[in-house]
């Protein structure tokens, strides 16, 4: 029991270092062997490889200082206040209006829902707030010039509710695992 624990005090990150490790590994292993029989196809590929990477240091960079900005100015006793366990139904109203309006690439939000997380917020409203992310407001007008008022109402209406009812059933499941586990 005491290893378990200090795993997750350090949130596992010996094993993850080394998957992460043993991933590259893999990939070099992989790249040397088809370099080996096909040449002009691994250089094609490290060539692609390389302009991915050139095009997703601008998005690790900006995530990197959402992160530091986040850390610097978001304290756990505010996450715990406004979005914890005590915070209720107003918590709830956060994480649908903060999904929302939340815009960008999905994988931006992740570490700082984590971030969040880890200083106090409910895992019911990090899956409210993901599942509100399909509500797109900069989309509404297109979708009213397509379908109309009424189905883009209804529609959007019904995605609140389930983001909501989402977040529930979450944080039941969740409850209920940690239950299971202890």
């Amino acid at each position: 029991m005491k290893k378990a624990d200090s795993n997750q005090s350090t949130g596992g990150r010996k094993e993850s270092a080394f998957g992460v490790y043993s991933f590259l590994l893999i990939v070099v292993v992989i790249y040397l062997l088809v370099f080996l029989f096909e040449i002009d196809r691994t250089l094609v590929a490290l060539q692609f490889s390389w302009n991915m990477l050139l095009k997703l240091l601008p998005v690790l960079a900006m995530v990197s200082i959402f992160m530091f900005l986040n850390n610097l100015f978001v304290k756990p006793s505010w996450v715990k206040n406004q979005v914890g366990h005590d915070s209720g139904w107003k918590g709830t109203l956060i994480a649908v209006v903060g999904g929302t309006v939340s815009m960008g690439p999905i994988y931006v939000w992740y570490g700082m829902l984590r971030d969040f997380q880890k200083k106090g917020m409910r895992t019911s409203l990090i899956a409210t707030f993901l599942y509100a992310r399909s509500v797109k407001p900069q989309l509404l007008p297109l979708m009213v010039y397509y379908f109309g008022w009424l189905y883009t109402l209804i529609l959007v209406v019904y995605l609140i509710a389930f983001s909501v009812f989402n977040g529930l059933a979450m944080g039941r499941l969740m409850r209920s695992a940690r239950n299971h586990i202890e």
